[in-house]
């Protein structure tokens, strides 16, 4: 990610979502779509109308989110 680059100007109109959870979803799942080079968006699709948060690729290891186990590469 370029410095000084804001992950909320990023379009993310057309990305593809893949469930990012750890087991079986019973009432929903966060989602995860990479969304720039070193940027990602993360939802719920508990609440498919609250926009989707943003993250770096470094955030998303710093809390302990690993894309590729979720078949995205980093």
């Amino acid at each position: 990610m370029m410095p000084g680059t804001d992950l909320y100007e990023l379009d993310i109109n057309g990305a593809t979502f893949v469930k990012a959870c750890g087991g079986p979803c019973t009432e929903g799942c966060v989602t995860l779509s990479k969304i720039g080079p070193d940027a990602w968006a993360l939802g719920d699709e508990k609440r498919p109308d609250i926009a989707p948060l943003r993250f770096t690729t470094e955030e998303l290891h710093a809390a302990g989110i690993d894309p590729a186990r979720f078949g995205l590469s980093v």
